[in-house]
């Protein structure tokens, strides 16, 4: 998949400004593609947007979730606890030049990916599974992500990394479900409890 072209047919949809649709592009390609962005780069919405077009059909607003999927993770700092506001800030700030109509929606979503709790709206579930996809892929993809995600937080000692990823894998795994829709739940469930699992028997 070409990320720019995907990404440009659907500002089109909204937006006939072709400068200013370049340019939000080249925002994006920029921020993702940051020299700390080992896990939450341009392959992470390559992937997002692959899962999501398994389910189109059960997807009630395509443009709004795809827009949540290129946003959602534009503002990424290891150390702040604030990225998904920010990023929520600034697509608000991009797409309320355009005619896009369901800004709000999307930046619903966007806050969603922060604590991932099951919502009302079922497209949002779909964006929040399609986050965490990479949990129940094989193992040597896991193992990858964790590789890539320590790399991310590498500004922390083991001493407080390893806990502190414990705390979140635990998290998951006390759930009753990681994923909230059936459709990735029958496909990931199990695989991303063993994986999980493994991984929280290695730190």
């Amino acid at each position: 998949m070409k990320l720019e072209h995907h990404f440009l047919k659907l500002f089109r949809q909204f937006s006939d400004n072709e400068v200013y649709n370049q340019q939000c592009w080249d925002e994006i390609r920029k921020h993702y593609s940051g020299p700390k962005r080992h896990y939450h780069n341009l392959q992470h919405l390559e992937t997002m947007i692959t899962e999501l077009e398994h389910v189109k059909d059960q997807i009630k607003n395509w443009q709004t979730i795809i827009c949540s999927v290129y946003y959602h993770d534009i503002i990424y700092t290891a150390t702040k606890k604030d990225n998904e506001l920010k990023s929520g800030a600034l697509m608000k700030e991009r797409l309320q030049k355009t005619d896009f109509e369901h800004v709000e929606a999307c930046f619903n979503q966007i806050i969603a990916t922060k604590l991932h709790l099951l919502s009302k709206d079922s497209d949002t579930n779909f964006l929040l599974d399609a986050d965490l996809v990479i949990l129940g892929k094989p193992w040597a993809d896991y193992e990858q992500y964790t590789q890539n995600v320590r790399a991310e937080y590498k500004v922390y000692p083991d001493l407080l990394y390893r806990p502190g990823r414990k705390k979140v894998l635990r998290h998951f795994l006390e759930q009753e479900h990681i994923y909230k829709t059936s459709a990735f739940r029958k496909q990931y469930e199990a695989q991303a409890r063993a994986n999980l699992n493994r991984e929280v028997e290695l730190l």
